[in-house]
């Protein structure tokens, strides 16, 4: 299984979220840089970038963050957040991002999607955001009446082979992930499923590596202190 340190930005700082309320905001560093170095030199073997401005308003505020991490460390990072159009998409991959996450534009554009995937392959991965069980969009602010183990099916059907899956009521929160959940997901879709959301201790990090979990993405249990980067690579 795959860790991925998160970083996510707004302002050009590194922050957490919690349950994706923009109000909630804890800053834990005003460099990302920094932070990805020291990931990296932790023995990270990819990064997992959020643009948090990007995925509510569209801007690229965090743009040149992204860009000087790229200028400065040599592991591979996705990264995701406002990227909405084929542009977008092309931009981020042209700059050296090895793979792009497509959150709302997806739901909204399937054709759209369904182009992306066939053009770029598994450089292409779909942000699967919900709670209870139905798609968020717009920064998690915005609740739709679309089922996600519906939707992932669909997007099965156009190619793709990995979502990011993240339980918001249990991102931020400590709390530990949704293991039912990603139960019930491996037993319908066949794609490779980043788990993201309340992965909090190395028994959390164990039980989603023995169910076959794809990956895991672990961001606020790292920053608060709860398990260190080299105790979750070791385990």
């Amino acid at each position: 299984m795959i860790i991925y340190p998160a970083i996510d930005m707004k302002n050009q700082a590194c922050v957490r979220l919690t349950q994706g309320d923009y109000d909630q905001v804890t800053v834990y560093e005003k460099d990302p840089v920094k932070v990805a170095l020291r990931w990296e030199a932790t023995g990270a073997r990819v990064l997992h970038l959020v643009d948090l401005d990007g995925a509510r308003s569209g801007e690229r505020i965090n743009e040149p963050v992204v860009r000087e991490i790229l200028s400065r460390v040599k592991i591979p990072l996705q990264l995701g957040g406002g990227i909405r159009d084929s542009r977008g998409v092309k931009d981020f991959l042209d700059l050296g991002v090895s793979r792009v996450i497509i959150g709302t534009a997806a739901l909204k554009n399937p054709r759209w999607i369904r182009d992306m995937i066939r053009t770029y392959g598994e450089r292409i991965v779909v942000s699967i955001d919900a709670r209870g069980g139905m798609i968020a969009t717009d920064g998690w602010e915005s609740l739709s009446e679309v089922r996600a183990v519906d939707y992932i099916k669909t997007l099965a059907s156009y190619g793709l082979c990995r979502i990011v899956y993240t339980d918001i009521s249990r991102d931020g929160m400590l709390e530990g992930p949704n293991f039912d959940m990603y139960e019930d997901l491996l037993g319908e879709v066949s794609l490779e499923i980043i788990a993201s959301g309340g992965i909090t201790t190395l028994e959390d990090v164990r039980r989603l590596r023995e169910m076959g979990l794809y990956g895991a993405i672990i961001g606020k249990a790292l920053y608060d202190g709860k398990m260190t980067l080299e105790e979750v690579l070791k385990c």
